[in-house]
């Protein structure tokens, strides 16, 4: 077992990221399903476990592998998935809280979720300063070297300020309420600027460097992340704005989930047609499985708990069937990575040790007796 997690890097959070919410955005679809409540519940409880288990396998990690360890937080190529367990812990803190209780009880579930949130959050903050900051000491990374990977360390305050508002209801009222609200206002104000700031890196370097390579071209899909993400925070701000700043409820809170939420949707669907071309193409070039494709689940759930949050707050049949035909997406490809990962899981390719690079051997250089390259 200790050998086995050597080369198990921080990327196998991405698998808890997308089970957790395939939950939580299924939960609340408008169409009254009978049993899709407790089936997007026993999908959380997947998701919980699997989330205790690889903390389990990466404490090992930490442990017997040091060397590994720190090479995968001083790989610029590894280093940005260090976001994915922030996320995790949040993703299935929120999970906790709205589908937890119905099989652990109220009190039990406000605990749990309470204790991954502040986890997840204080590693994402930390995550969001750490890994920028290796990228300029100490990683030395070129423009042409940018992918979405690198969105991974500062969209994790996003996800937080998304699931915080969740717990304000359970807060004492008054101050205890207003600071935890407006937190979550300043992470999400910190991850937008800070995405903001990468984004224009990412999609320069794919207008002007063409294709990313085959095995990263599903990461196209993780732009989708922040732009949903975002659009279901600012909802849930106006959703627990009421009950937390009532001076401040209304418009102040309310104008911002619609003003800010469509736009953003819209280029989320702009965004969603060009990495799916993208996908295809690569596709037909002999893209095989690998990790990345995880990143077809939860930046896609963040648009259809986006999508969920502009029908709540504009009252438009539209958006609840954007979030309907999301949803049928990533239920379909959460079933594909979850088959495709047990399946490199049994055969170890996963787990094995990542190929040396090859080495492009230079053809011999003819030299004439005096010594000058002919």
């Amino acid at each position: 077992m200790i050998t086995a997690v050597r080369h198990l890097g921080p990327n196998w959070y991405a698998s808890v990221m997308g089970t957790s919410v395939v939950g939580t955005a299924g939960a609340a679809l408008p169409p009254a399903v009978p049993g899709l409540r407790t089936a997007c519940t026993a999908v959380w409880a997947v998701a919980l476990v699997l989330l205790l288990a690889l903390l389990a396998a990466r404490a090992l990690h930490w442990t017997h592998h040091r060397d590994q360890a720190r090479a995968h937080l001083l790989d610029p190529a590894t280093a940005p998935f260090h976001g994915c367990l922030a996320m995790a812990l949040v993703s299935v803190g929120g999970g906790t809280l709205t589908l937890g209780r119905d099989w652990l009880g109220g009190t039990a579930a406000v605990a749990l979720g309470a204790v991954l949130f502040t986890a997840g959050t204080a590693i994402g903050l930390a995550v969001a300063v750490t890994v920028p900051y290796l990228m300029a000491v100490r990683h030395r990374v070129r423009p042409e070297q940018a992918t979405p990977v690198w969105l991974l360390p500062l969209v994790a305050p996003m996800v937080s300020a998304a699931v915080g508002p969740l717990l304000v209801p359970h807060l004492p009222p008054g101050q205890a309420r207003e600071t935890l609200l407006f937190a979550c206002v300043g992470l999400f104000g910190l991850s937008l600027l800070a995405t903001s700031l990468m984004l224009p890196l990412v999609f320069a370097r794919l207008v002007t460097g063409g294709p990313l390579p085959l095995a990263l071209t599903p990461t196209l899909f993780l732009v989708l992340g922040p732009l949903g993400q975002s659009t279901t925070a600012v909802g849930m701000f106006a959703d627990t704005a009421p009950s937390a700043v009532p001076h401040a409820a209304g418009p102040a809170f309310t104008l911002p989930a619609v003003l800010y939420g469509v736009p953003v949707m819209g280029f989320a669907m702009l965004w969603l047609g060009l990495a799916t071309a993208h996908v295809v193409r690569a596709r037909r070039q002999g893209m095989g499985f690998t990790l990345t494709w995880w990143a077809f689940t939860f930046p896609v759930g963040t648009c259809v708990t986006g999508a969920q949050s502009l029908a709540r707050h504009t009252g438009l049949v539209a958006f609840d069937g954007l979030a309907v035909l999301l949803y049928g997406g990533l239920v379909a490809a959460w079933a594909t990575a979850a088959v495709r990962t047990a399946g490199g899981l049994l055969s170890g390719r996963l787990l094995a040790a990542p190929r040396p690079a090859p080495v492009v051997l230079r053809p011999a250089t003819a030299r004439t007796t005096s010594g000058a390259v002919r």
